[in-house]
């Protein structure tokens, strides 16, 4: 039976990165100065962290800061800041963000809106592979003695060490410094090389960097765990404590434009599936 996470820890608060940053928002007034007609809507992100965003706008994350703008009748604005060195950005204030993009649902670190979708870690094999073809969970007996990538001490690798499969797992860092930009496509290289029989990555970056190999991969998202850590989350958009005409004016717009958004992420390779764990196809998502 499909596990989806509603408490997921700090470590996944910001999935994409594998490293939370508990950004608590301020008491400054959003529901009225930035509400639909107003002048900006001020959205923290980081600037240099594909596919979520960059200071290009090209992110999906920046696409649905867009999207929420427009729809808004704002002018969007960015408060920048590198999530991988763990600050915290300004959230008190003159300059403070009216929305936090990519947020885990249920920390419990800030006050946060409905999920605008769910997505989970994904298993990454080359296409073709007759030892993997159809592998759909980490207790598959085939995976042992298999060579496999992974981000260390993330929700996975607890998993692979309860099935014992860490023996041959090659744990790719974070530096304190980077984004995971740098460590997913070596890992992607490395898959797509044959260095390693398969990789897991958190499916947005799995899913974009994957799309950009020049070997064929194969991207199976992990939703049927039964036991350990659970691999699929609810993302989120954080906002301000205690301002709930802010965020139902956020939550029925996210539900109002699901289809518009579905297809933003999707067409960033990013796994988008339903509340029971079920792939979400593109098409319907265009409908």
């Amino acid at each position: 039976m499909t596990r989806l996470a509603r408490r997921p820890t700090r470590l996944v608060a910001r999935i994409a990165i594998c490293v939370g940053v508990a950004a608590i928002l301020g008491t400054a007034s959003v529901g009225g100065a930035h509400s639909a007609g107003s002048h900006f809507l001020r959205v923290c992100a980081d600037p240099d962290n594909m596919p979520f965003s960059n200071e290009k706008g090209a992110g999906f994350e920046n696409k649905l800061a867009e999207l929420i703008a427009a729809k808004l009748d704002a002018q969007l604005e960015y408060i920048w800041f590198a999530e991988a060195t763990g600050y915290v950005p300004n959230t008190v204030g003159k300059d403070a963000c009216d929305l936090v993009m990519g947020y885990a649902q249920g920390t419990g670190l800030i006050e946060d809106t409905n999920p605008y979708y769910y997505t989970s870690y994904v298993l990454i094999y080359r296409q073709g592979d007759a030892g993997l073809d159809g592998i759909d969970s980490l207790s598959d007996p085939r995976l042992k003695d298999k060579r496999i990538g992974l981000f260390a001490r993330t929700p996975p690798a607890s998993i692979l060490a309860m099935h014992g499969l860490v023996a041959n797992a090659q744990p790719f860092e974070i530096n304190a410094d980077q984004t995971a930009t740098k460590a997913a496509t070596a890992m992607i290289e490395e898959i797509a090389s044959g260095t390693l029989d398969a990789g897991i990555l958190w499916g947005p970056l799995g899913g974009y960097y994957a799309q950009r190999s020049s070997v064929p991969l194969k991207l199976m998202p992990l939703v049927k765990e039964n036991a350990g850590p659970s691999t699929i989350y609810g993302i989120t958009m954080g906002v301000r404590p205690n301002e709930p005409e802010w965020k139902h004016t956020i939550n029925k717009l996210l539900a109002a434009n699901a289809g518009e958004i579905n297809a933003i992420l999707q067409g960033y390779n990013v796994p988008v599936l339903d509340e029971s764990g079920n792939l979400i196809a593109a098409a319907a998502a265009e409908r």
